[in-house]
């Protein structure tokens, strides 16, 4: 089955170029400024978009998220605006966008309907922190049904047992956590990313892998990108939206996309 961001992930690597992936949140702070801002940043230099779904208890994120996501719940938030979000994004433009999500809103919204739905909105698939592949079969049958993505985690933790599973059953990449711990920025990207991405590689020799969790700055995103297919950006984008709007976060991810010798067109204006 193909996968639009494993086709992208695997370009971007062909090339020599390496992939920038970015999370935001949907409904952040309103949802039409998060369509605005997720545009913003596909349009200066992200690969594939993560947009990330608010949740009560965020128990992987760290204190940005938390803030951003508990924003968006407090402005109104409703888990079916993530559709309306998608569908305004892939409409605009062409980056693979994944919606990240805790397990319990797909779960009460219904698997098969939520597939259905991002698969109508134009959302390429689902990155499940919470949910292991042991505990996936729904979903399983459902992305298949509708041809969606599904990325599973690997930890430092991770038994060989469980990287194999992984690798076997995502689709798009894996998703290495760098370290363990939740998200957040760090001055460097702990060396035992370089050992779940070593897993990985050992698992699967065509599976894509990108590492998450503390990644921040442009040489932290070059340097992910030496051994991995890909640098996932979370929360220094959300903190440069904080700070100065969509222009602060256009700027951050062209600053970012210019460490993988991204060749992009000046940046746009909103």
């Amino acid at each position: 089955m193909s996968s639009k961001t494993a086709d992208v992930l695997k370009a971007r690597k062909s090339s020599g170029k390496g992939s920038l992936i970015g999370y935001f949140p949907v409904g952040y702070p309103t949802l039409e400024k998060s369509v605005e801002a997720a545009i913003a940043m596909c349009k200066n230099g992200v690969d594939v978009l993560e947009l990330g779904v608010p949740y009560s208890d965020p128990v992987m994120d760290g204190l940005v998220i938390q803030q951003a996501t508990e924003q968006a719940l407090e402005n109104g938030f409703k888990l079916k605006q993530v559709f309306d979000a998608v569908k305004q994004i892939t409409a605009a433009v062409d980056t693979p966008v994944l919606v990240m999500t805790y397990w319990n809103p797909v779960i009460s919204y219904g698997v098969e309907k939520f597939a259905h739905d991002l698969a109508e909105a134009g959302g390429a698939g689902l990155i499940t922190p919470d949910l292991i592949p042991d505990e996936a079969k729904e979903w399983l049958e459902a992305s298949d049904k509708y041809e969606l993505d599904r990325v599973f985690l690997t930890a430092p933790t991770s038994t060989p047992e469980r990287v194999k599973n992984a690798c076997d059953l995502s689709r798009g990449f894996v998703y290495a956590v760098s370290t363990m711990g939740i998200t957040g920025t760090r001055e460097s990207v702990d060396d035992l990313a370089k050992q779940v991405v070593e897993s990985v590689r050992n698992a699967s020799a065509t599976q894509n892998t990108a590492v998450g969790i503390g990644i921040s700055s442009a040489g932290q995103v070059r340097e992910v990108n030496d051994y991995a297919d890909g640098a996932i950006v979370g929360s220094a984008f959300i903190r440069a939206y904080a700070d100065g709007g969509v222009d602060a976060l256009a700027t951050k991810t062209a600053e970012l996309a210019k460490a993988l010798n991204l060749v992009r067109e000046s940046l746009c204006n909103f």
